[in-house]
């Protein structure tokens, strides 16, 4: 039974290696993702494009301004004096942001009065919009914090206010300067293991079917079962050379934590190749061509990582959505990645998304096998 399989090995191997497409797909696809995704999936802004509008044009406006151009998240592009440049400059996306103090802003101040500061942002993307505001919004208390103390000391003859004032302490776990790589480049991991291991063997029968070898292993001492493994454990050993490459990258490259146990990481990596790879196989067996099997498999990966939670967050989406999720394999190994890179948790944390894993590989292998030995029938 082991020669047997060892010769399934080794045929797999050459046969997927000998290809110098595959072995870009195998080698080459991992590691550019992997960059791209890195450097290119990220929530943080910054230097946000900026036109300053200032009709004002005093001491107080000018050092309003300032607190926008001296942070790190507005760059001053144009300094506008009419509205037909802010309506230009927005419609042709050139600014991202329209600082507008208008005539009266520090005539206001002095007279102890409300001082609006109007910020108009570029709503295309909501979500970039909602994280301007936010920046905007704390450089302006931070304004008005400073102007109040100014005239406190003016009218009071004190630096500080006499009423008391609640000042927020803020601290952020596991992930203390809310970088987002280290958010979303364990999760690309999850995402690229997940495509290589379902595309690699999702071809992996129906190729044989192509080239004319199934009627050669039909008629082999080979049992079903057997074939089944020997397919499966090339692209699992694939696999776990990639994530490895992916760990070291993320590690020494994006200098991602990895707080937690590294053999429990590759044990859970395994755990989740089995459903892929099951996956992978049930695909190989519906299908009669590769190209059959390769639009198949994109038809599931790109739903799985939309509910994985990778991208978007799950209680974010519609309850019946939500429960969708649940027989999503992805949406668990992107919990254990984050909880082992971030969190440095361990099994006694992540035992039910293994448990869950191993649950579903197990049915999805079982079924694999039962429509491999059906259609041998």
């Amino acid at each position: 039974m082991f020669e047997r399989i060892k010769s399934i090995i080794v045929k797999e191997f050459l046969q997927v290696l000998r290809d110098p497409r595959m072995r870009t797909v195998i080698l080459v696809s991992p590691l550019l993702q992997i960059f791209l995704f890195g450097y290119a999936a990220t929530t943080d802004i910054n230097n946000i494009p900026t036109a300053v509008y200032d009709l004002d044009n005093t001491r107080e406006s000018r050092d309003l301004i300032r607190a926008f151009t001296y942070s790190k998240y507005f760059v001053e592009k144009y300094y506008i004096s009419t509205d037909e440049e802010q309506n230009d400059l927005m419609d042709r996306s050139l600014v991202s942001a329209v600082v507008r103090v208008n005539r009266g802003f520090a005539r206001k101040l002095r007279g102890n009065k409300s001082a609006p500061v109007q910020i108009v942002v570029d709503g295309t993307d909501s979500n970039t919009a909602n994280i301007v505001l936010g920046y905007a919004g704390i450089i302006v208390a931070d304004y008005a914090d400073r102007a109040l103390k100014e005239r406190s000391a003016i009218f009071l003859e004190q630096i500080t206010p006499t009423y008391p004032r609640i000042e927020p302490r803020d601290r952020a776990w596991f992930n203390e300067n809310l970088m987002s790589k280290n958010y979303y480049v364990p999760g690309v991991m999850a995402m690229i293991v997940t495509i290589v291991s379902l595309l690699l063997t999702s071809m992996a029968i129906v190729r044989e079917k192509e080239i004319g070898t199934m009627e050669q292993l039909l008629v082999s001492p080979i049992r079903p079962i057997e074939l089944i493994i020997g397919k499966a454990l090339p692209f699992a050993v694939i696999a776990l050379v990639n994530i490895t490459t992916l760990i070291m990258i993320a590690v020494f490259w994006f200098k991602v934590p990895l707080r937690g146990n590294l053999v429990l990481l590759f044990f859970s990596t395994l755990v989740y190749l089995v459903t892929t790879l099951g996956i992978g196989l049930f695909i190989s067996t519906l299908s009669s061509t590769q190209q059959e099997a390769s639009m198949s498999t994109f038809l599931i990966f790109f739903p799985m990582s939309l509910l994985s939670g990778l991208m978007f967050p799950i209680n974010n989406m519609p309850r019946v959505v939500q429960y969708i999720t649940y027989l999503n394999p992805m949406r668990y190994f992107t919990v254990i990645l984050r909880g082992i890179f971030l969190k440095g948790v361990g099994i006694d944390t992540l035992w039910a998304q293994v448990l869950i894993l191993a649950i579903m590989g197990t049915i999805v292998i079982t079924f694999s096998s039962m429509r491999f030995q059906k259609q041998l029938g």
